[in-house]
């Protein structure tokens, strides 16, 4: 019992001291800030949650340097007569939902249940363990997603599930790809966008009355929903370099998936300017629950915690009636009704944050990404490959397209974005308040009674 009670008197004295065990302490820190970039998170949520980290370590924000880019971390802790620096290589890097609000949680949990340090990195380890959903859930909600989504395009059930089997083909080809056979991630995802069109090619020759949507929506599980939106946020914050490399790594994924498209599309006859009927009005019910199925789907897709599928699934039909309602009911353009549903649905998740215990980014992003504009898109881009064959009408109509397509998007990301960084500074007292709370508590008590 003596043995157990200074073994906690040696913890609390680790976490008063800033420099005690600093090699360990810093460590700790940049494996947080790893697992953040790595999985999604956007650089203001990265600087926050090691900030906080330090802080519970007893190092206080004076003494601590962070300098963020897309693929390195460098952390230093100093004062007027110490100093520690080290660096950490983020190599990888994907979307994982449920590691982001994971991580989160845990560093609020580690001051209020006063954890020592190996309770910490056992729990940091436990953490970077955790399993994504089974392969044929992430393959499946591949699938029903880019069927919704085709559905939000205005097809008919059979064209739906054909968009489906040809997105899980296309997934399956892509996760293949890049997992068994170790081929680099974009050129993997130019085979799984090749492989899910050169399907939907194949399906327009089945029953339906839309035989050519499945081309639109079948390779949307591409989609680089997480990286616009951090690029646009970190741009937004100032955190330029870390911007600026996201928005090249959104760019060389459109560039892959587009590299894909491009073969798939030269096996097949599809004029997209007499193929396509335009979308007609909303049938709210309907679209609700196809945004829903999506958004659910890509929350699947992108390890949601399962707690907060639900939660997903209403924003998702949220942004997309309340898009459809400005502009089908009060006569907007496209772009300002995508705004507006991904700003309100982006005021909501900072509201929310505060009931489910995630950040908002984990609950905003598969509710917008619905309002992705995939029959624009795939105009312009189809317009773009035949460029040489469009008339001078074509062209024009071609060149609008396009343009309106990229405003929807910078909607959808400003949308998702501003919300949180307007209300940035109250957050961020509010979070701080709760901080010196808590570590007023741990200085104030024992580790362990």
């Amino acid at each position: 019992m003596q043995d157990e009670k200074t073994y906690y008197e040696e913890q609390r004295e680790l976490l008063r001291d800033t420099f005690a065990e600093i090699g360990q302490k810093v460590e700790l820190i940049l494996t947080v800030g790893q697992l953040l970039m790595e999985n999604g998170a956007d650089t203001s949520q990265i600087i926050r949650n090691m900030k906080r980290v330090a802080a519970y370590m007893g190092i206080p924000a004076e003494k601590f340097h962070l300098h963020i880019m897309y693929t390195t971390l460098m952390l230093n802790i100093s004062d007027e007569h110490h100093s520690h620096t080290s660096f950490r290589k983020c190599p990888k890097h994907g979307v994982n939902m449920k590691t982001i609000s994971a991580i989160s949680r845990l560093t609020w949990r580690a001051m209020s249940e006063h954890y020592t340090l190996d309770e910490f990195k056992s729990e940091l380890d436990a953490v970077g363990k955790r399993p994504r959903y089974p392969l044929w859930m992430t393959v499946g909600a591949a699938g029903t997603g880019c069927g919704a989504f085709c559905t939000l395009f205005g097809c008919d059930f059979n064209a739906a599930i054909y968009t489906a089997v040809s997105a899980i083909i296309g997934k399956l080809v892509q996760m293949q790809c890049a997992e068994r056979f170790g081929i680099n991630p974009y050129v993997s995802m130019t085979f799984g966008a090749f492989a899910a069109l050169s399907v939907a090619n194949l399906m327009h020759f089945l029953p339906t009355a839309t035989p050519w949507h499945p081309m639109i929506a079948a390779s949307l599980f591409l989609v680089p929903g997480v990286p616009i939106i951090n690029a646009f946020s970190d741009l937004l914050n100032t955190y330029l370099i870390s911007g600026v490399a996201r928005l090249l790594h959104t760019l060389m994924i459109v560039g892959s998936s587009s590299f894909g498209i491009v073969f798939a599309i030269g096996m097949s006859d599809f004029n997209p300017f007499t193929d396509l009927p335009p979308v007609t009005e909303s049938n709210y019910l309907l679209f609700a629950v196809a945004a829903a199925v999506g958004a659910a789907s890509f929350a699947v897709f992108f390890n949601l915690p399962k707690r907060l599928l639900i939660a997903s699934a209403l924003g998702g039909a949220i942004c997309v009636c309340t898009r459809n309602f400005f502009t089908f009911e009060l006569g907007m353009s496209s772009d300002v009704g995508t705004l507006v549903g991904a700003t309100l649905v982006s005021i909501f998740a900072v509201k929310a944050i505060h009931w489910l215990h995630t950040p908002s980014l984990v609950l905003v992003v598969p509710a917008v990404i619905p309002l992705v504009p995939g029959v624009l898109i795939y105009y312009a881009l189809f317009a773009t490959i035949n460029i040489h064959r469009l008339s001078v009408a074509d062209f024009l109509e071609a060149t609008q397209i396009g343009v309106k397509a990229l405003l929807i998007i910078l909607a959808i990301a400003i949308g998702a974005a501003a919300p949180s960084l307007l209300a940035n500074r109250s957050l961020s007292q509010m979070s701080k308040d709760k901080q010196e709370k808590l570590l007023n508590e741990i200085y104030e008590t024992d580790l362990k009674d």
